[in-house]
């Protein structure tokens, strides 16, 4: 089903060419437009999805009240901290992450104005209702995860009067690192919605066309977006690098690398971080990152191979016929960023992108019960239909 045109998803549209437009703007567009915190350079994520829901780019009191609402729905139902708590350390972060978002569930607005018997014309506000909800209490939930998996004593508690990228990184542990929270402002907001087809977005869309309400559409998400073909490829990135920085040592020559990339095709593998379902160019989420890399951190070590990979890779792929699009991806630079500020749990990477995707998912959300959209029954045909349907037309 790759490139078939089939969604309505109204909150961005991924051109070829130049990458992700949200509500018709660029990513520099939106780093330039959406307000920033006191002090800070980076969009609010709060702008963000204030745009992705109305289309309109928001005042810079419009954002400070929405940190203010997120704020004060934050708290996560007992039950769900015990779920948590009860999960062993081995269990994989996503795979908690599913479950604290599934159980909200039990408090859901919708589920409740559903079995009351609410007119279809307002399926939209509880959702809404739902929506807020959701994206106000991840923070809590990735932060209780993170903790009882890798350490780091009592959660502290969210901060009103912040915004809440801030409040994440101050439950992750890292609200004294200025520039990780102007990192995670940014992280999130150009991980936040890549158009509807993807993995995380299609499968919220596609469980909330059940009338399912937004936890567990997005529980859903979550579960797609833990599949190696998705959310895992920025760690299998960072992986690659180390691998390739420990055989290589520091600064290695640009031979060296080229040599290293060849020896990963030629075992069969693919370089990770490069090419793309869609995008034909260098996708503009890498180029914020590098942009922000070479502002915060040009001297890091790993920084520094990172660009040289981007100057290697993308010959050696077009040498091999290997990629429609021999160009970096997001991936290619997440990982590296997160690690620079001491983030270096790769199993929790998914976490953070999920906590983005939340985003976008809970605004098409919204617009679909809004619209009235109907439940996704695509057709399907066994191989066996398949075959005779063509049999005579070879």
């Amino acid at each position: 089903m790759r490139g078939l045109p089939a969604l309505i998803w109204d909150g961005s549209v991924l051109d070829p060419e130049e990458g992700i437009r949200f509500r018709g703007m660029t990513i520099p567009e939106v780093q330039k437009a959406l307000p920033k915190a006191p002090g800070g350079s980076e969009p609010l994520p709060e702008g963000l999805f204030w745009l992705l829901v109305t289309g309109e780019v928001p005042t810079q009191e419009q954002v400070h009240a929405l940190s203010r609402d997120w704020a004060a729905r934050a708290s996560i139902p007992s039950f769900v901290e015990d779920i948590i708590d009860r999960c062993p350390p081995t269990l994989h972060p996503m795979s908690q992450f599913s479950l604290a978002v599934t159980a909200l569930n039990h408090d859901s607005a919708f589920a409740k104005a559903y079995a009351q018997g609410i007119s279809k014309k307002d399926y939209w506000q509880p959702t809404f209702e739902d929506a807020m909800d959701l994206i106000a209490k991840l923070p809590n939930i990735a932060g209780r995860i993170f903790r009882n998996v890798y350490g780091g004593g009592k959660l502290p508690a969210i901060e009103a009067d912040k915004d809440y990228s801030y409040n994440l990184a101050k439950l992750l542990g890292y609200a004294d690192k200025p520039e990780f929270v102007e990192l995670l402002r940014l992280y999130i907001t150009i991980h936040s919605d890549h158009e509807g087809g993807n993995v995380s977005a299609h499968t919220g869309k596609l469980v909330g066309s059940a009338l399912s309400d937004p936890f567990l559409a997005f529980g859903a998400s979550l579960n797609g977006l833990a599949g190696p073909l998705h959310g895992l490829a920025n760690q299998e990135v960072l992986v690659w690098l180390r691998k390739m920085q420990s055989k290589l040592g520091q600064n290695p020559t640009d031979d060296a690398v080229r040599e290293y990339v060849w020896s990963t095709l030629k075992a069969g593998q693919v370089v990770p971080g490069y090419g793309h379902a869609v995008l034909r160019k260098t996708d503009p989420r890498y180029m914020a990152q590098r942009e922000f890399a070479l502002k915060h951190l040009p001297e890091d070590p790993l920084f520094k191979l990172v660009s040289q990979v981007y100057n290697v890779v993308p010959k050696v792929l077009l040498e091999a016929g290997k990629a429609k699009n021999p160009w970096p991806n997001v991936d290619a630079h997440s990982g590296v960023l997160l690690t620079h500020y001491g983030l270096d749990q790769m199993n929790f990477y998914t976490v953070l992108f999920g906590v983005s995707r939340a985003f976008g998912v809970a605004a098409q959300l919204i617009w679909d019960r809004a619209l009235g959209a109907p439940i996704e029954r695509p057709k399907s045909y066994s191989t066996a239909a398949i075959n005779q349907m063509f049999k005579d037309k070879q």
